[in-house]
């Protein structure tokens, strides 16, 4: 919202300019000539609604000699006070004003003034509005509104300039259409969001409780009960089909603010929209969307417990069935406020990279585990969508970000110990028509479709694992196709994960030398934990063609040996246990060459301290001899 308003007053001479300027600032009529034009002048905010709003007012005059600074004063204006007096200056708006502020070029609202009302006491506001206002508001689309003032009789001075500063800070022109006498669509579409958000049971309605707590978020106090009675009653004259009983519904709601904008109360709307993070422009903020949130290098982002909870509460909303999964309805209803699925959901051909149930839509789990890989992967769409869906911090001086969490760095994974994540990241690599995405459907609960198809591009499952002592973590597993090479030679991609899965078919004898080849091709591989993985065990083994056995190889590393499993078995489980306990407890799965030389630093420390001890000891004994002699 604008923080200044710069009005420039035009019109004819003699329409009075001077008089409605020094009226509103001295209170009170001035009878005596004043100067032809006045100072500019600047004022406090003119109401509560713009209290960091201040607002200048210019005078100008119309004569030829001072068109040259009448021109520049219109440029510098965000908006125009028009003032007209009688029928040759009213005739003068259509052919002379307005022209020329279009040849300017300015697009700054107007504001049409009849002033000296007091020279035509017989003539009623609603004749001057239907005779000579609404003609030229017709023709002129750049009028926001019109007044009829009398500087003599004080009559609407302050709101004049009021309604100057109102059409800076509180615009009709994106709200309503006054040709078409509608509501504008981009204005819809905002109230639509918010009526979505507010209605906390999505049962369509706004009832007493919700519409009690729109009132407090939007104006900070509860409406009186016979208030929000009228409200109803209202709505239901004017809609019929809206049925009150139950609360405000969707039509109502927009026909209660197509009221506003009608009757000038259109700064109403603009205090909702603005509670809601909404520009003038009707977009969210950037700052609301995109707040700021840096991951420092070695740390992730994850949901927190307050995240977790907004994302349970929203699947079980909109789980209308209670048949424990989001079918397209469902999923259609809940991405209603936003700009749809995220991005990278659609290129990873949601829902199929999460958990569902037989009927193929996401459970709980697989809704949790979607948004768990999102903030790990993509933080800052996690926080672009905690807006959309209307995610509230528990205080009013936090942002999305309550929602997030920032995990401690991982710098030496070879250190003995766990990693404080509960989201972990492992890339499975190994030779075309090794298993890899059979092994991720298995995953996933899925059925294994045992007819090949190549992976081409990059593709990714998650899910809860129970590691050992009931903790659970979120294992996001990956395998890249045909990309393979490209993302191995990108290291910034290989630092973000936190564990190599080498998995070959144990049943085809050229399967593992694709994992000896990658090991000898990118070096980097080792400063990587990893596990070995023998897929299709329950095939017939055969021998590798490789220099070394798979046992054997992995002997030499120092490593345990690969673990057999297949997808076929139900102990295939047991594969994702260990690699997520290897992932959350790295330095168990390293490649070792050779021994690491012993970190003797503690034991210096140690000796340091025995030492200065001793000392110390020492130093009191001989005193205590001193003393005694």
């Amino acid at each position: 919202m604008a923080t200044a308003v710069r009005v420039c007053v035009c019109g004819d001479e003699g329409t009075g300019k001077s008089s409605l300027i020094a009226t509103f600032v001295k209170g009170v009529f001035t009878p005596h000539k004043i100067q032809p034009v006045l100072p500019q002048i600047t004022m406090p905010p003119l109401s509560e609604l713009d209290a960091n709003c201040t607002t200048s007012i210019v005078d100008t005059s119309a004569r030829p000699q001072d068109r040259m600074a009448l021109r520049k004063e219109i440029r510098k204006s965000n908006v125009i006070l028009l003032v007209y007096s009688d029928h040759y200056s009213y005739e003068r708006v259509a052919l002379f004003w307005m022209p020329y502020f279009r040849s300017l070029g300015v697009n700054v609202p107007v504001v049409l003034c009849a002033n000296k009302s007091d020279l035509y006491p017989d003539v009623t506001t609603a004749q001057v509005m239907e005779d000579e206002m609404l003609p030229v508001m017709i023709e002129f689309r750049e009028i926001d509104c019109c007044i009829r003032t009398s500087a003599k009789e004080h009559k609407n001075i302050v709101e004049v300039f009021y309604l100057c500063q109102k059409a800076i800070t509180h615009p009709i022109a994106p709200l309503y259409d006054h040709r078409e006498q509608q509501l504008k669509q981009g204005c819809v579409d905002a109230l639509k969001r918010i009526f979505y958000l507010c209605d906390r049971d999505q049962d369509g309605y706004l009832n007493d409780a919700e519409f009690d707590a729109f009132q407090v978020k939007v104006f900070g106090k509860s409406l009186p009960t016979e208030e929000w009675e009228h409200i109803k009653t209202t709505v239901s004259r004017s809609v019929p089909s809206c049925s009150v009983e139950r609360g405000l519904d969707l039509a109502g709601f927009l026909h209660l603010n197509k009221t506003y904008a009608e009757r000038g109360r259109h700064e109403t709307t603009w205090l909702i929209l603005r509670k809601h993070h909404y520009t003038d422009s009707l977009s969210l903020e950037e700052s609301f969307l995109h707040p700021k949130f840096e991951v420092p290098e070695f740390s992730s982002a994850e949901l927190s417990p307050v995240g977790y909870r907004f994302f349970m509460d929203l699947f079980l909303t909109f789980d209308k069935d209670n048949d424990g999964g989001l079918n397209d309805q469902e999923l259609a209803a809940l991405f209603a406020p936003t700009p749809g699925l995220p991005t990278s959901w659609v290129d990873a051909s949601f829902p199929s990279s999460t958990v569902r149930n037989e009927a193929g839509h996401i459970t709980l789990q697989g809704w949790l585990a979607q948004w768990s890989m999102t903030t790990f992967l993509e933080p800052k769409t996690t926080l672009e969508y905690l807006a959309y869906l209307g995610f509230e911090p528990q205080s009013s001086r936090e942002t999305t970000t309550a929602a997030l969490k920032i995990t401690k760095p991982r710098k030496r994974r070879r250190r003995p110990g766990r990693v404080e994540r509960n989201v972990v990241l492992c890339y499975v690599l190994g030779s075309s028509g090794a298993g890899k995405s059979s092994l991720l459907d298995t995953f996933l609960n899925r059925p294994s479709n045992f007819t090949y198809h190549p992976t081409i591009k990059p593709r990714r499952a998650v899910n809860s694992v129970e590691l050992p002592g009931g903790r659970q973590c979120y294992l996001i597993l990956e395998e890249f196709g045909a990309s393979e090479e490209a993302i191995l030679e990108n290291k910034a991609r290989l630092d973000a994960c936190d564990l190599i899965c080498y998995a070959y078919d144990s049943s085809n004898p050229d399967s593992f030398s694709h994992i000896v080849e990658l090991r000898k091709r990118y070096e980097y591989l080792d400063e990587l934990p990893s596990i070995y993985t023998a897929l299709k065990a329950d095939l017939d083994k055969t021998t590798q063609r490789s220099e070394l056995q798979p046992d054997v190889y992995t002997n030499s590393l120092n490593m345990s040996a690969p673990l057999h499993v297949s997808v076929t078995w139900n102990s295939i489980s047991e594969l994702f246990v260990a690699l997520a306990e290897a992932a959350t407890n790295p330095s168990t799965a390293f490649p070792k060459s050779e021994e690491p030389p012993a970190d003797r630093a503690s034991l210096y420390m140690a000796l340091g301290a025995t030492a200065c001890a001793a000392f110390a000891v020492t130093l009191i004994w001989k005193r205590h001899l001193t003393n005694a002699t």
